[in-house]
């Protein structure tokens, strides 16, 4: 029997550094947060109380320009896929497709979107990111049959209800530990860490991803320049989002 919503458990157990701001199911995670990030501050994580959806939004406060402030982007995406494999049933796979795809065993689980200020050049330092993620927790009800067996949610993947407000949990720890690495380590490490999660589209390819996030793929030896896929460009697409249903596409 599926749990009705009013019986979602209502807060969150979050690290020390963060703030929640809880909003009812009609709620957009994202758009919130980039409302409230000037005022709100770095840690403040908007949160939408649905069971039919994981969405969730951070507020991040970087320290250098946006034009290489948005790899903090590839720290998040990290951080929800070490979430979900954390919680999810053994010899699972947690993929990406490039930049912002999050898929769960081949289907389409959600994605995540980057906010920055509208009027931040590119060698300004942001007052302000948001991270926002959306993954499907349920098979939605209004969706025909055929439709929704394109792709996959949570709880059909052998997931507990439990474990959906669990992994929003687990995120924020994942995050605090992927700034650390970054700092520790550089943001190689955290480039590694997401490239690791993003499959090869052809044999022998070798990947990178640019001071300013994109994505630079490359031949063996003697095959000219790298392939440059822009973040910018990618994010602005979301092609894993379905912006009249708000949330993920299926397929």
């Amino acid at each position: 029997m599926m749990p009705r919503p009013a019986e979602v458990k209502q807060t969150l157990d979050l690290p020390p550094g963060y703030t929640l701001v809880a909003l009812r199911e009609l709620g957009d995670a994202f758009v919130h947060g980039c409302a409230i990030a000037p005022e709100a501050g770095a840690g403040t994580l908007v949160w939408v109380r649905r069971y039919d959806l994981v969405e969730f939004a951070v507020v991040l406060e970087p320290d250098e320009p946006l034009l290489s402030a948005r790899r903090a982007f590839f720290a998040g995406m990290n951080a929800v896929a070490d979430a979900i494999a954390a919680h999810c049933p053994p010899e699972r796979e947690v993929n990406f497709d490039w930049p912002d795809a999050i898929r769960f065993d081949g289907g389409l689980l959600g994605g995540a979107r980057l906010g920055t200020p509208a009027d931040c050049a590119e060698d300004d330092v942001p007052a302000w990111l948001v991270f926002g993620v959306i993954l499907r927790a349920a098979d939605m009800a209004h969706v025909e049959e055929v439709q929704a067996a394109s792709g996959v949610s949570l709880l059909s993947e052998g997931f507990e209800m439990v474990d959906t407000d669990a992994i929003v949990e687990s995120f924020a720890r994942h995050l605090m530990t992927a700034f650390d690495r970054w700092n520790e380590r550089g943001f190689e490490a955290i480039a590694r860490d997401y490239l690791e999660r993003l499959p090869k589209r052809k044999a022998g390819e070798r990947r990178a991803i640019d001071a300013n996030g994109d994505l630079l793929v490359s031949l063996p030896a003697g095959s000219g320049p790298p392939d440059r896929n822009s973040l910018v460009d990618a994010l602005a697409r979301a092609d894993w989002y379905d912006r009249q249903a708000r949330g993920p596409k299926f397929g």
